[in-house]
């Protein structure tokens, strides 16, 4: 990733430490940009996006806002757009310093795959925000393991973007754009990580069987 001068801000890290934010000097940031993406879902996420406006109004610095916010009513801030097409996601990822999205594998993967550790606030079903757990599942497994800076209240992610903006460094990672077979073959892994904890985390109906009356004459001894 590069900066609007077009030189390279984003030290090279080993494989060890690309799994932990990093530090550098913040200073080469003229604007700090910010994507947010809520995914396509029909489902709203008016929670993320009124969380993400309140911290907006009291952010410090000026901010260069993306808001992918999809079905979700548009939050009053600047850079406001329902949707993005493929290319546009692309490079606005490519382009930003920070990342906040949904917990769709999807978004998450292409964001680490652009260099950002994602801070994700997963959607909550019973909030009416998806159809299931998973998201709660999956982003909870990966924020375990340091994948993604996982944020279920409005004061973590309140916390995460002003630590951002004070040094966009601590939610970076080691960029690999052109790694789309591994991509694909992570894509593949993840469905099935989140088939199996969707599957552990829904209850298994009794088991039954029809009863009928026995035949006059044809009744069990107990």
């Amino acid at each position: 990733m590069t900066g609007e001068t077009g030189t390279a801000w984003r030290p090279q890290p080993s494989t060890e430490a690309a799994r932990l934010p990093r530090q550098r000097d913040s200073s080469a940031v003229a604007q700090l940009r910010l994507l947010v993406a809520v995914g396509t879902d029909k489902h709203q996420f008016d929670r993320l996006v009124d969380w993400l406006a309140q911290w907006h109004t009291q952010a410090a610095v000026p901010i260069g806002l993306t808001v992918q916010h999809g079905h979700t009513r548009a939050p009053q801030v600047p850079g406001a757009v329902a949707f993005l097409g493929h290319d546009a996601l692309q490079q606005a990822m490519s382009d930003a310093h920070l990342v906040v999205c949904h917990g769709g594998p999807a978004t998450i993967l292409e964001a680490r795959r652009h260099g950002h550790l994602p801070i994700v606030v997963p959607r909550d079903p019973a909030r009416g925000e998806h159809v299931d757990n998973h998201q709660l599942l999956f982003a909870r497994r990966l924020g375990a393991a340091g994948l993604v800076a996982l944020c279920e209240t409005r004061e973590a992610l309140h916390d995460a973007l002003t630590a951002g903006v004070a040094d966009p460094s601590r939610y970076a990672v080691a960029a690999d754009p052109q790694a789309h077979e591994a991509q694909r073959a992570a894509v593949a892994r993840v469905g099935q990580i989140i088939d199996d904890l969707v599957a552990r985390s829904t209850p298994r109906p009794p088991r039954w069987r029809a009863w009928s009356r026995p035949r006059p004459g044809t009744e069990e001894i107990r």
